[in-house]
């Protein structure tokens, strides 16, 4: 397993949207796992995890990726190509399903959950499906952003991605089928020698620019 950087700031330091990876370099098991595991663990509204995670090794599909990603190059060499997708629909037999596991993993009675489950599903219904969609977008760049740190804090290099033909992703990776919608991905490995840009300083604004404290 790579070894861990020593805190989230240095490891954020360490990383940027890596360009060009080095395409013989693979992430190993034990490392993946950690943060696949730290994918799944990401906080999401009400807890309901409006999401699925394709998780694509195959060589054989990942190179037929880069004419799906505005010909970029990375869904092809990195080791691991993560694809966020939001659910194909948000429903009341989701919140229901999410009820139910919650309390059986808490050894509670689901009639405990009543109003919880009426609240989500209150909030279900007074939203049209454009609204859902577009929730269900925001919590899956939540879970991009803990997949980025979480994969620098291990070492490992990654490039999130916007640039995909969404229609033509859903269409390869039969993702209809798997009940879900794609919306961005994220390349991850391990930066190639050559990355110009692997030492470039980092650009961002200042903490006055930015911060305001009240």
């Amino acid at each position: 397993m790579e070894t861990m950087l020593n805190n989230v700031v240095d490891s954020l330091k360490w990383r940027y949207a890596t360009k060009k990876f080095d395409c013989k370099r693979k992430i190993d098991d034990a490392t993946w796992n950690q943060i696949e595991e730290a994918l799944i663990l990401t906080p999401s509204s009400f807890g309901l995890q409006p999401w699925k995670f394709i998780v694509i090794t195959d060589q054989s599909v990942k190179d037929q990726l880069p004419p799906l990603s505005w010909n970029q190059n990375q869904p092809a060499d990195c080791s691991h190509y993560v694809v966020l997708c939001r659910l194909e629909n948000m429903t009341v037999d989701h919140v229901k399903a999410f009820v139910e596991h919650t309390a059986k993993t808490r050894s509670i009675p689901v009639d405990s959950l009543a109003a919880y489950g009426k609240m989500m599903t209150d909030f279900i219904s007074a939203k049209s499906e454009a609204e859902l969609n577009d929730w269900m977008a925001r919590q899956c760049y939540i879970a991009l952003g803990n997949l980025m740190t979480a994969a620098s804090m291990y070492g490992v290099d990654n490039c999130p991605m916007e640039g995909i033909d969404q229609a033509a992703y859903d269409k390869l990776l039969r993702l209809p089928e798997k009940g879900c919608r794609s919306l961005m991905s994220c390349a991850l490995g391990y930066r190639a020698a050559d990355d110009k840009y692997a030492n470039a300083a980092k650009v961002r604004f200042a903490k006055a620019d930015t911060l305001i404290h009240i």
